[in-house]
């Protein structure tokens, strides 16, 4: 199910890992980029927002799209869709900014639309495949199956302060 941008709240303080029925689970925001979905660990998620413009900057890779003053916090957001390869698309009304807070930096995601908070089971994540892929295994924690849906489940952080993403001297909390 999406949600336009309003209808979620940022992560409780007690979200996270939980024990469950003598398993831990852990609790993933999954948000859709084109036919599949994706998983991010829902700590690592500071507020969703509606999309908004972002500051062009000179000579940065297309699929930084800017930055944007956050309550006095510059901030870089990076188009998923762009930085994985995948065809472009027009934003509309469930386009949203995921802000995150990924150690000492405040980075923004645009993704086509939010989809759920969902609790899964470790249980229920199976390791992801070798293959060849827009998007670099080592970024890939595994792959969770929710009913007949597959998660793609990312390391968010690992990802987004790569070196390959050229964000190093982009923005500051």
């Amino acid at each position: 199910m999406m949600h336009p941008p309003s209808a979620l709240q940022a992560p409780s303080a007690r979200a996270g890992a939980t024990r469950q029925q003598g398993g831990l689970t852990k609790e993933y925001l999954t948000f859709r980029l084109g036919g599949e979905e994706y998983g991010i660990d829902i700590l690592k998620v500071q507020e969703i927002r509606g999309y908004e413009e972002p500051t062009h900057i000179a000579n940065s890779p297309a699929y930084l799209k800017g930055v944007v003053n956050l309550r006095g916090v510059i901030v870089p957001i990076v188009d998923m869709r762009m930085r994985f390869g995948c065809e472009k698309v027009e934003y509309n009304g469930f386009t949203v900014s995921i802000i995150l807070h990924l150690g000492q930096r405040v980075v923004g995601i645009v993704v086509d639309a939010v989809s759920d908070v969902m609790e899964l089971a470790t249980d229920a994540i199976r390791p992801a495949p070798e293959m060849s892929a827009a998007i670099d295994a080592r970024y890939i924690t595994g792959l969770g199956q929710v009913g007949d849906r597959m998660l793609i489940l990312l390391d968010i952080e690992s990802l987004i302060l790569s070196p390959s993403m050229g964000l190093a001297g982009v923005g500051s909390e």
